[in-house]
């Protein structure tokens, strides 16, 4: 049996709330849950094949383990006890492979409305030009909306993370609201004020001076 233990209210209604969105795509998708010195990472995987990601302060007994979705909502939500169900362990449903911890490079800051604008288009154009299943299509989703330099870098956005970021409410679209984007050599990340995305990507590419 795991054991979870947000630090505070805060920290717990920050956990539901993460739970909870996951949940309105599929209560049995899978979050991961990984204990950080004190704090607690959660991961979740997305109908738009990008990670989402979210950290709360708190412990985690044992200090890694997977559970679905709507278990960890219930949990949270429902439980009045400083110490968390999250549900029967699933560790064997995580399939996708997890960001590196460290070696990030932020390449620039971005204004959280264009990106909402971004992903308010995208959703114009699945729309009116839906897929075989009367979604997004692949071709859609994949095509990069946005091309971000800095640090030296060159790195392309896809629509999928955009789409990923808007419905899980990452990023408010406050005046002067600003979400930054980092890289590694083979993922990308968008950060925001409420959690983060995140997708593998191609080999970075200098910036051509």
């Amino acid at each position: 049996m795991a054991v979870f233990i947000p630090h505070d209210t805060v920290d717990r209604d920050d956990a539901a709330a993460f739970a909870g969105r996951v949940a309105r795509w599929d209560p049995s998708g899978p979050v991961r849950l990984r204990a950080d010195g004190e704090s607690v990472r959660m991961f979740a995987t997305t109908p738009f094949d990008a990670l989402v990601s979210r950290t709360v302060a708190g412990r985690l007994e044992p200090r890694d383990v997977t559970v679905h979705a709507g278990n960890l909502l219930s949990g949270l939500a429902v439980s009045v006890r400083a110490e968390v169900d999250p549900g029967t362990v699933v560790d064997a449903s995580w399939r996708s492979q997890l960001p590196p911890p460290g070696g990030w490079i932020r390449v620039d800051d971005i204004p959280a409305q264009l990106l909402a604008d971004l992903a308010d288009q995208g959703v114009t154009q699945a729309r009116d030009n839906p897929g075989p299943a009367g979604g997004a299509s692949t071709s859609l989703l994949d095509s990069e909306v946005l091309n971000v330099t800095g640090a030296g870098m060159n790195v392309s956005v896809p629509l999928r993370m955009l789409f990923a970021l808007s419905g899980m409410g990452f990023a408010p679209t406050d005046p002067g609201e600003q979400v930054r984007v980092s890289a590694t050599d083979s993922w990308v990340r968008i950060d925001a004020r409420f959690g983060a995305v995140l997708r593998r990507r191609h080999s970075l590419l200098p910036l051509l001076m």
